[in-house]
């Protein structure tokens, strides 16, 4: 790179975004370049790029509030936290999450997330909670299509076998006081009565929508 690119002068930017000192933020670099060689380019692309489009006051506040969360508990915000808060910074990282790999994620926004290791990759409890999220709005779409609470056993194949597989799990956690209680909340609301399940007697009732309704990634 030639020399009038301020390398210095850009890691003090970025530490005074995100609240903490130019050292710090220059270790974590060093560690993410590491990691990935290409960042150093990317990096110094950025300090070098004079645009008009960055990241708001609020999503820079929301930035300092995430990396001041993984500093002091040591994981990244949960969408089913109880914390209204923390729920709403999970939508936040979820969405800066998705600018990144879409490319359009503001410089000054992506420098700054670019200190907190693996933070484009959700950890696994993440995913896993993401999944399930999934699957909550999927058995609601399918409900709302008329259809009956969904059965797991061997001889139902398709949609209804797979949401109904996950909603006998979801019953046999919290019989077993194994189910978290904010999942337990979201079921409560988004589906009334899927503690109890069908009644008996009750005839499946067919419903043609219901076969277009796609889950996703498993």
């Amino acid at each position: 790179m030639g020399p009038d690119v301020p390398r210095r002068p850009y890691r003090g930017q970025i530490a005074n975004l995100v609240g903490a000192a130019p050292k710090t933020v220059a270790y974590h670099l060093a560690i993410a370049r590491a990691a990935d060689p290409e960042l150093h380019d990317a990096h110094e692309s950025a300090a070098a790029l004079k645009t008009s489009h960055g990241e708001s006051a609020q999503g820079l506040e929301r930035m300092r509030q995430l990396m001041a969360m993984v500093q002091e508990r040591g994981r990244y915000p949960s969408r089913t936290a109880e914390s209204t808060a923390e729920r709403t910074l999970a939508a936040w990282l979820q969405r800066r999450r998705e600018d990144a790999r879409a490319g359009t994620l503001a410089p000054a926004c992506r420098d700054g997330l670019a200190v907190l290791p693996g933070w484009q990759t959700p950890p696994r409890t993440d995913a896993d909670e993401a999944r399930w999220h999934d699957r909550l709005e999927a058995l609601v779409v399918y409900r709302d299509a008329g259809n009956d609470w969904p059965r797991h056993k061997v001889t139902v194949a398709g949609l209804e076998h797979d949401l109904g597989v996950w909603l006998h799990s979801q019953r046999a956690k919290l019989h077993r006081g194994e189910l978290d209680g904010a999942k337990e909340q979201a079921l409560d609301e988004a589906l009334p009565g899927w503690q109890a399940g069908r009644q008996r007697g009750r005839k499946p009732r067919e419903n043609g929508a219901a076969a277009s309704i796609s889950l996703g990634k498993p």
